[in-house]
């Protein structure tokens, strides 16, 4: 799936309580990504790796290592659970706006392929894999956005009615 729509999904599902609280789930949504990805994309920026071709998918051999093995932890539902009960320990609470990182690999499990970056949501107790459908695909894509949008105005619908209540 691709990164907006995590941090929306992220941020729908786990950040309706506030801004601050829905600022924090649409990062955690989309930090997965950014922690494997976009740290990637700063190193060619920076001119230290070179961008990758942009064919369908892209070739394998562009990208760097790091980033498998950057996509591989921040892409477990293991290391995602530790982490969640590890700040759960520290405030003594939960923080749900972090569900929003688990939500994100459970949303990438269907939706990736063997073919670019299967996601490794039970590394590092198993290999195991799921040959999902790319995102990229209009029949996973398109109705992507539609329920987006249809979750969103719903909310701001209800969310006006309940104010003028």
């Amino acid at each position: 799936m691709d990164i907006l729509s995590h941090g929306l999904w992220g941020s729908f599902v786990f950040g309706r309580r506030s801004k601050k609280s829905f600022s924090l789930s649409f990062l955690f949504g989309m930090m997965p990504d950014l922690l494997s990805f976009g740290i990637f994309w700063l190193a060619v920026f920076a001119g230290l790796n070179d961008p990758p071709d942009f064919a369908e998918p892209p070739a394998s051999l562009n990208i760097p290592h790091y980033v498998s093995q950057l996509y591989q932890i921040s892409h477990s539902f293991v290391i995602f659970l530790l982490i969640f009960f590890m700040l759960w320990a520290f405030f003594r609470r939960p923080v749900w706006e972090f569900s929003a990182w688990g939500l994100h690999i459970l949303l990438d499990i269907p939706t990736h392929s063997y073919r670019f970056f299967p996601t490794p949501f039970l590394w590092p107790v198993s290999r195991f894999e799921v040959d999902g459908f790319p995102w990229s695909m209009p029949q996973v894509f398109i109705p992507n956005i539609l329920l987006l949008v249809i979750c969103y105005v719903c909310f701001f619908i209800y969310r006006r009615k309940s104010r003028k209540a």
